[in-house]
């Protein structure tokens, strides 16, 4: 009698699956390739548009967990984890955060981030004491392209258990995930070009879905007055070039009064910008700042 065929729980997954478009990859000219790969990308950010009311609903936790003086922490293994590792590193230089306001935990540890760890992704006991610290109103942002990586499931889990609100970011849309995390972004990039390999248009997907998360986020905190950083870091001959045109836009000054106002708030762009629009010293332009809640415009207003 013949033994049924063994299955596999990752052949179901989207991610798993074979890309039609792509089965004769080995034949085509380079230029094909390049061009196939570009539309599947895109075909990827198509998906993660559609799935753009679970992002908002990801942005408006993202924010109010630092807003009540919690941390967003994202949390994965591989690719997704690298994303994840992106994503902290980016936040506090671009919107003026503290570096324990938003991290990342990578399966295997720093290390992985450079070199694969074997087996740390299949480890859920570590997941789950990676999450165990967590507390209200920590936010944990689990990112899995395929949903089911154990390290990420027993984080949420932990996470949960904590009474600590989470995310899912995915690229394996299925039945039950809403039972996995308080929020679920699954996106349906749909299979690789290269059969498994995620860190293509899962990759892709995901960065995108975290770009707009965190991004929104911040908008939601203050942290942008039109679409300037107004509350970025001038820490290099760039940033702080980029600090006197934001100053120089936003106020409607020329970039030497821009440079003085800045110098005079201590590299504040924030405050340079409402001692100028309000005519005040610096400390004033503070306290106008925190009676907003750290929003420039109505900070003008007031």
């Amino acid at each position: 009698m013949r033994r049924p065929a063994k299955t596999s729980r990752w052949a179901p997954l989207l991610t798993e699956s074979r890309n039609p478009r792509s089965k004769r990859l080995d034949t085509l000219p380079t230029n094909d390739v390049v061009a196939l790969l570009l539309d599947e990308d895109r075909r990827a950010i198509a998906a993660t548009l559609r799935q753009s009311r679970a992002i908002s609903r990801a942005a408006v936790r993202a924010a109010g967990a630092l807003e009540a003086g919690g941390s967003v922490v994202f949390l994965g293994a591989g690719t997704s984890g690298r994303l994840g590792v992106l994503e902290a590193a980016e936040c506090p230089p671009t919107f003026g955060l503290d570096a324990s306001q938003i991290r990342a935990v990578m399966a295997g540890g720093e290390g992985a981030v450079f070199r694969a760890v074997e087996g740390a992704e299949d480890d859920e006991a570590s997941g789950r004491r990676e999450a165990s610290a967590l507390r209200p109103p920590d936010l944990l942002i689990g990112i899995s392209a395929s949903s089911v990586t154990p390290f990420v499931r027993g984080a949420l889990t932990a996470a949960r258990e904590n009474a600590v609100a989470t995310v899912l970011v995915t690229c394996a849309p299925g039945p039950g995930l809403n039972r996995v995390a308080d929020t679920v972004v699954a996106i349906a990039s749909g299979p690789e070009v290269l059969t498994g390999s995620t860190r293509l248009k899962a990759g892709s997907a995901t960065k995108a879905a975290l770009n707009a998360i965190t991004t929104a986020a911040m908008v939601r905190l203050g942290k942008t007055y039109d679409n300037l950083m107004v509350d970025m870091r001038p820490s290099n001959a760039k940033l702080k070039d980029r600090a006197r045109r934001i100053v120089a836009a936003a106020a409607g000054v020329d970039p030497e009064e821009a440079e003085r106002l800045i110098v005079l708030a201590g590299g504040e762009v924030k405050t340079a910008i409402v001692m100028a629009g309000r005519g005040v010293a610096p400390d004033a332009a503070r306290a106008l700042l925190a009676s907003a809640k750290g929003h420039v415009r109505r900070a003008l207003r007031r």
